[in-house]
């Protein structure tokens, strides 16, 4: 089971990758920089603090292994061809510096297990950006397909995690994953609605000016 588990999430990983950075060159999606920036940062931290806590190895929380590596190789892609409206705003730049603040405070006090959680609260401020632009849009900017893959990867990982932390890791990536999911949805219901509104005032205003005609 721990083989399957570490297999599954590596290749979910690849895959979620290698879709999303084929999607941000297409321009195809709009993700935001500083959201995928500030996933570089504190699952860096997460991992580092997570194995500083205890005699853990990378495999023992695939998961975050492997994030690293998605979340580097996204953020250097949505750099190099990501879309203009991916630029730092004042309230990325806010988030930077709580991310900034929990890494040194980590760095003083080598407090692994309570950075760790810190650690967990910057992964969550992470997605504020992208949550953000998903409430105030009209347009879905994230593909579905990527972000189903990045919540059921965590389960997977669930089997094969080792320690406390690692659960939590896990837990806290279903959670936001699916609260993203739930805006995505949001946006597609309320986008959906008003084509609808369009369509039906549409026909209302030809029947009226067939019965003016009649």
């Amino acid at each position: 089971m721990r083989e399957f588990s570490i297999i599954a999430v590596s290749i979910i990983n690849l895959i979620i990758g290698v879709r999303y950075c084929i999607l941000t060159i297409k321009k195809k999606i709009k993700p935001a920089l500083a959201m995928w920036l500030f996933f570089s940062i504190a699952v860096s931290m997460s991992l580092v603090t997570y194995m500083a806590n205890d005699n853990f190895t990378l495999l023992d929380n695939i998961l975050n292994t492997a994030d690293l590596l998605l979340v580097t190789t996204v953020t250097v892609v949505i750099f190099f061809f990501g879309d203009t409206s991916s630029k730092f705003t004042a309230f990325d730049k806010l988030c930077l510096m709580t991310v900034l603040a929990i890494s040194l405070f980590w760095f003083v006090t080598k407090t692994h297990f309570l950075s760790h959680n810190l650690v967990q609260s910057v992964l969550v401020i992470a997605y504020f950006p992208v949550i953000r632009r998903l409430w105030q849009s009209k347009e879905n900017t994230e593909p579905f397909s990527v972000w189903i893959l990045m919540m059921i990867a965590p389960i997977f990982a669930l089997l094969s995690s080792k320690g406390i932390l690692a659960g939590i890791y896990s837990i806290r990536a279903i959670a936001s994953t699916g609260l993203l999911l739930l805006l995505m949805l949001r946006v597609e219901y309320l986008k959906n609605s008003i084509s609808d509104q369009t369509v039906n005032g549409k026909i209302i205003r030809i029947n009226i000016l067939k019965k003016k005609k009649a």
